[in-house]
């Protein structure tokens, strides 16, 4: 029964984790000293960036939500052709990379884009509405309304059979059944998703800095990459740095106050034909929401993709940059994914047997939230921390790779613990006496239980970490150089400079490795036949 030297993987694990976010923090605490504190209560551009990065967040968390309770009841209601693909597309907007969906709104709702040149064919003038607050809220709403939608759905879809047949014996109304039924479903539901969604938006910068257009739409994110890289004024960016860090350790609390303690209800669902399906308004208002949300989740997609199918294309790609860019994205993603699956498994490892084997489930649930305690330090935040750390000992911009390998590892490991937890300790409370009644330990029980039936999860882990990794632009854009180029760092460039036919092929080149390699490691890693846990 005894596994000797459990508690050193994760004692290493949570060592690494400790260093490379406790001293980050300390170097900005210690900055801070340097910059006079009293002016700054007083300071309107600071109270305007509070005031703007909570405005946009709350807006965009509005128009995410609003849309996405109407969309989860059209498809809730609503059997028809590629459903399945487009719910899949809804979970594939999760891992696509921000500048990438960024390229396909500019290509849609740019002022050369789709919609003003069929405004221009019908004779009206084009209009300007991209860059700012609305083109902030347009990929904010990109992003999340279909996760919402997705959750809000599951939720619905989580109403027991019987209540759908009582209150078709009922004959309850559209209304009744959205009070009775739908609501008390969904507000369950809607208070962690909706902080969820705030953060996510509150942290927002990738969008913020493409789509902001200015000092008038800037947020705490941004202005910390502008304090650092525009005017290398580091107290005032550790000062930045330390009031983003408080805002969202306070929005964690929030949102771990507002999930149920209860969340399993990951429940097999059945499919239940609603008893309203067949009214008429309804199937009206549905396809009217279907159209408006499509209209705003699709366009983008295919944008991507046609523009990066052109004639010049060939030209772009004969580009030694964008290869060189690729091949540095490649190397970096996969070194972070490798690194956040040695640093989740580690520490579950460890976390796994004090909870099982030694009842100690206070230490290990700590050790858990340790890791997770990465979400309240954005990835801009944690780089900025060790700007100011390396910057008197070393050349930074020479640690470049490694710094943003490091930073992008730390930001997967709060996702890969929610993906490995529960089965790992699933196989551990299903198999553990079994093996050890059988004489299976060691290498042997990785190798014939473990193996087998946590490669799917594994596989899942390391491919959110790398889509993750690949799509970063926040680590990058402050140790980023001209000798140091990622696919997205290139993109932003290109559509700084207007290079449109480069940025095509290096989005169409992007926009393949995240759906190709996600589908490639979760096939290929995580195997064909594994069961269930």
């Amino acid at each position: 029964m005894k596994i000797g030297g459990w508690w050193l993987p994760g004692s290493i694990s949570l060592l690494g984790m400790v260093l490379l976010t406790l001293a980050p923090i300390t170097a900005l605490l210690i900055q801070t000293q340097h910059h006079e504190l009293a002016p700054l209560a007083s300071d309107p551009y600071l109270r305007h960036l509070i005031w703007f990065s909570f405005y946009q967040a709350l807006l965009s968390t509005l128009l995410s939500v609003l849309l996405a309770i109407p969309l989860a009841q059209a498809l809730s209601r609503r059997r028809f052709i590629g459903r399945h693909l487009l719910l899949r597309l809804f979970g594939l907007s999760l891992v696509l990379p921000v500048i990438l969906v960024v390229f396909g709104l500019i290509t849609v709702h740019g002022r050369q884009g789709w919609i003003n040149q069929i405004l221009e064919a019908l004779g009206f003038e084009p209009l300007s509405y991209l860059y700012g607050l609305s083109g902030i809220l347009l990929a904010h709403v990109f992003f999340n309304m279909p996760l919402a939608a997705r959750v809000l759905l599951l939720a619905i879809e989580s109403i027991p059979p019987s209540q759908w047949r009582i209150a078709q014996q009922l004959g309850f109304n559209p209304w009744h059944v959205f009070v009775q039924l739908e609501w008390h479903a969904l507000r369950l539901a809607l208070p962690a998703l909706a902080s969820m969604i705030f953060m996510l938006c509150f942290t927002s910068f990738a969008t913020v800095m493409a789509l902001g257009g200015g000092p008038k739409s800037t947020t705490l994110e941004v202005a910390i990459y502008q304090a650092i890289r525009f005017d290398f004024d580091l107290p005032y960016a550790g000062m930045l740095a330390l009031l983003q860090l408080l805002f969202c350790s306070t929005f964690l609390v929030l949102q771990y106050h507002f999930t149920p303690v209860n969340s399993a209800n990951s429940a097999p669902l059945t499919t239940v034909l609603r008893p309203d399906r067949d009214i008429l308004a309804l199937k009206l208002w549905d396809s009217v929401i279907l159209i408006i949300c499509l209209a705003l989740f699709l366009p983008p997609l295919l944008a991507i993709i046609s523009s990066g199918l052109n004639a010049k294309l060939l030209t772009a790609f004969s580009s030694s940059v964008l290869w060189r860019a690729t091949f540095t994205s490649l190397a970096i993603a996969t070194g972070a994914a490798l690194l956040a699956l040695l640093f989740t498994t580690s520490l579950l490892f460890t976390s796994r047997h004090l909870r099982l084997q030694l009842n100690r489930r206070f230490i290990a649930n700590l050790m858990e939230a340790s890791g997770s305690a990465i979400l309240v330090l954005p990835a801009v935040v944690l780089s900025t921390g060790l700007f100011i750390l390396l910057r008197d000992i070393s050349d930074v911009f020479s640690l470049g790779p490694l710094l943003v390998l490091l930073v992008n590892a730390l930001m997967a490991l709060p996702y890969g613990l929610r993906t490995l937890q529960p089965p790992m300790e699933s196989v551990s409370l299903n198999y553990y006496q079994l093996s050890e009644s059988l004489g299976i330990t060691g290498w042997l029980r990785l190798k014939l239980i473990e193996w087998p039936l946590l490669r799917k999860p594994l596989a899942l882990t390391f491919a959110l970490a790398m889509m993750l990794s690949l799509g970063d632009l926040s680590a990058i854009a402050l140790f980023g150089s001209q000798s140091l180029q990622t696919l997205p760092w290139l993109l932003y460039q290109q559509l700084g400079n207007y290079q449109m036919t480069e940025a095509s092929a290096t989005a169409l080149i992007l926009l393949s490795l995240s759906v190709g390699l996600f589908s490639l490691i979760e096939g290929v890693l995580g195997g064909k036949d594994v069961r269930a846990v």
